[in-house]
């Protein structure tokens, strides 16, 4: 269910139209997330069932997916499992489970960020903002960041580690980017929260933790021992400053 709250006022011009994929078996609940979104200005799609959301991500091309996991045919662990494969597009992950296991393996398989039922609509409507924001270029900052043997191109949004392509969600790309904008400065959870999803919630800073683990695996030659991404114990993450060659 959700705590409705009065949505903002101007939103229908920030959100230019952008389509929304919600994925829930709760014919009530979508329809309350789908007056909310609407009014504030984005066009909503839905799926009653992963195997149908599949179909309609296929046709409709959202921009986002807001996903329940709990439903029948096909459950929203396997419809990420799937689609993940073949797009980038960036998920919620709406449950009403509250083990950090459940939210941690949403992540890893490779969901942008969670919601706990029930939720308020205020706390949503910024989380979909957050994660359309940071799945987005932004305009201002280099357009390709080259560091050690990685090269990151934000215009075509792709990464190469040493002449090999990588495929990172919008989270993980947006984590990288920052880190690598600035060698050896250290990074707190928060910090990293805030510029990845553009809100720094308290007591959602350790799913970067995930984003990190998920990261390392893909782009660190040992993930146990990090080449690129180091943790500085009791404050948060830095990118890696170049060492001089025979070092």
């Amino acid at each position: 269910m959700l705590a409705t709250d009065t949505p903002t006022a101007g939103a229908i011009i920030t959100s230019a139209m952008q389509t929304i994929l919600v994925v829930d078996d709760e014919a009530k609940l979508r329809e309350l997330m789908r007056l909310y979104l609407t009014q504030e200005g984005y066009r909503v799609v839905e799926a009653t069932n992963g195997r149908e959301a599949i179909f309609v991500a296929r046709h409709e091309k959202p921009d986002l997916i807001l996903l329940d996991l709990m439903m029948p045919e096909m459950g929203g662990y396997d419809f990420i499992r799937t689609f993940t494969k073949e797009s980038s597009t960036p998920i919620i992950v709406l449950t009403a489970k509250v083990e950090d296991h459940d939210k941690i393996l949403g992540l890893e398989l490779g969901a942008d960020d969670y919601v706990t039922k029930p939720f308020n609509t205020r706390e949503l409507i910024a989380r979909v903002r957050a994660v359309l924001r940071r799945a987005q270029k932004t305009p201002l900052e280099p357009e390709v960041l080259r560091v050690a043997d990685i090269v990151l191109d934000r215009g075509t949004r792709t990464v190469q580690v040493a002449g090999r392509s990588v495929d990172l969600t919008p989270s993980e790309f947006e984590l990288l980017a920052t880190l690598m904008a600035a060698p050896g400065q250290v990074f707190s959870r928060l910090d990293l929260l805030d510029r990845v999803s553009g809100d720094a919630y308290e007591g959602y800073e350790r799913t970067i933790d995930v984003h990190v683990r998920n990261l390392r695996a893909k782009i660190e030659p040992e993930p146990r021992h990090p080449r690129y991404i180091e943790t500085v114990y009791g404050m948060g993450y830095r990118f890696a400053l170049e060492r001089p060659a025979g070092a």
